[in-house]
């Protein structure tokens, strides 16, 4: 029996159907392979102002705004093969105040949710939540000070101060002793901080799942960025 030859025109719908999926899957895919994530960045000083209030009473955490808004996250360094990149993520779902009494830091407690981490990749979103600091189990993390620390230096015209702030800093239910070193800026009525801080991920036991094709450095950073407004 003679087989049908099938009509030219099915070959060429089912590659023309094989190129439209490669071209929607594509830029995903080379986005994830290139893209650095969300990183949060330090203090922009573009439009700050000079202080409207004093440093003394109960400061909470706030949006703030969008050129210096509330974010916390991390940066790891990733070796693939035959290259090295980084890659941030950041949450803006940040909570938390501060006192402050004659001009000096007496107590402080910020709280970051981690589900709401994002890289602006979703497939990693999803893979560093779960697989990587385990948010299901460890939903927050957290920096804690009962410290004295003097604030009187931090100018009140709108430039940048520097302040060291020692604190307990909890990530994925392991909490370290670590000493930041905080950009204060005050404007307006805000007063907002960065740091990055130098992390290893074992010290809070955050390890890799072992089947992911890139080797993450131990090294890597918390990059904190927050804005406070007085209560």
């Amino acid at each position: 029996m003679r087989r049908r030859k099938l009509p030219l025109i099915v070959p060429i719908a089912i590659v023309a159907i094989i190129v439209v999926a490669l071209a929607g899957v594509a830029p995903m895919v080379y986005k994830a392979f290139t893209s650095h994530g969300v990183k949060t960045e330090g203090i922009d000083n573009t439009g700050v102002t000079s202080a409207s209030t004093d440093l003394n009473g109960t400061w909470k955490v706030v949006p703030g705004p969008e050129s210096n808004h509330s974010s916390v996250g991390f940066t790891f360094y990733e070796m693939l093969p035959n290259e090295k990149k980084y890659t941030s993520g950041s949450t803006r779902y940040v909570e938390g105040t501060v006192k402050v009494e004659d001009d000096t830091l007496v107590s402080g407690d910020v709280t970051a949710d981690l589900v709401k981490l994002r890289t602006d990749v979703q497939d990693r979103d999803v893979s560093i939540r779960r697989k990587l600091f385990h948010t299901d189990q460890f939903p927050t993390a957290s920096f804690t000070t009962n410290e004295s620390v003097d604030l009187s230096g931090i100018p009140s015209d709108g430039s940048v101060g520097q302040v060291t702030i020692p604190g307990e800093l909890t990530v994925h239910g392991v909490t370290n002793h670590v000493e930041p070193v905080f950009d204060v800026v005050r404007s307006g009525k805000h007063v907002t901080i960065a740091s990055t801080l130098p992390i290893n991920r074992l010290d809070y036991d955050v390890k890799p799942p072992e089947f992911v094709a890139a080797l993450i450095n131990e090294e890597g950073e918390a990059n904190i960025r927050l804005t406070f407004e007085k209560e």
